[in-house]
């Protein structure tokens, strides 16, 4: 357990992540062992979202990036997914005001033509409130999928090199980089240094497989809804024992 007041980040994380992404993974086996329903776990995993979203402010993160659905996770039942979808509403409805006074910024990536309207206008309003703030930036990956991502991109460069605006030999990391969603987010900050994924699963998901390349990853058992504050500082501390290399020695 660790103690620390409002925006002091303790003296053993002297390495902190500029960009940590999440996936929140557990929240209907945690409705479940309370014989819940699954949308019981959605709700606790958005109070839990923002503990740790002003925890990850406190700590120093710049970057907080939040797997919250994934083009996949269209296949679960209707009832699920019309609840998942007013999640957002209710999100930035109820806790927007809380990250706002965190100085946090809001941005979303993902295919978002397909959300219902409701979604995207709480999600518009949600970054209007929040588009001057300096703080972390919280980045919501609504309807993501990392590889439909990569085949967006390779069709948007494929198209600038047959109208002529660009050569083969202009493709390039960097030029693929500036094409992805997350070309939005801060140049530096782009890549997430550490990766979690909570409920014991080990396993990526189709979540940014191009920025993942020299991620650190952080597996725990603890379901999402439970892994608050604390989790993340053990999150962090573990990061601090890792020797990035990055290819080299």
């Amino acid at each position: 357990m660790f103690t620390f007041k409002k925006k002091q980040v303790p003296t053993e994380l002297d390495k902190v992540p500029n960009h940590i992404a999440i996936i929140m993974d557990g929240n209907g086996r945690w409705a479940k062992k309370r014989l819940q329903p699954r949308v019981f776990g959605h709700k606790a995993g958005m109070d839990a979202l923002q503990e740790v979203t002003i925890a990850a402010s406190d700590f120093g993160v710049k970057v907080l990036t939040v797997y919250a659905f994934s083009t996949e996770n269209w296949s679960r039942p209707d009832d699920e997914i019309s609840f998942i979808m007013n999640l957002p509403v209710e999100f930035f409805d109820k806790y927007v005001p809380k990250l706002h006074e965190n100085n946090v910024r809001i941005q979303v990536i993902g295919e978002l033509e397909r959300l219902p309207e409701a979604t995207l206008d709480a999600m518009s309003r949600a970054i209007a409130t929040t588009k001057h703030n300096s703080g972390l930036v919280l980045n919501f990956a609504l309807n993501y999928g990392g590889r439909s991502e990569l085949v967006q991109t390779i069709k948007r460069i494929a198209f600038a090199v047959q109208k002529g605006e660009l050569e083969l030999d202009d493709i390039n990391e960097d030029l693929i980089d500036n094409h992805l969603m997350t070309s939005q987010l801060p140049y530096l900050y782009r890549n997430p240094d550490l990766i979690i994924r909570t409920s014991g699963e080990l396993r990526l998901s189709n979540f940014l497989p191009w920025q993942s390349a020299y991620s650190e990853f952080y597996f725990t058992k603890t379901l999402w809804p439970d892994f608050k504050r604390e989790g993340l500082y053990e999150a962090i501390k573990e990061y601090n024992q890792r020797q990035r290399r990055f290819g080299g020695v």
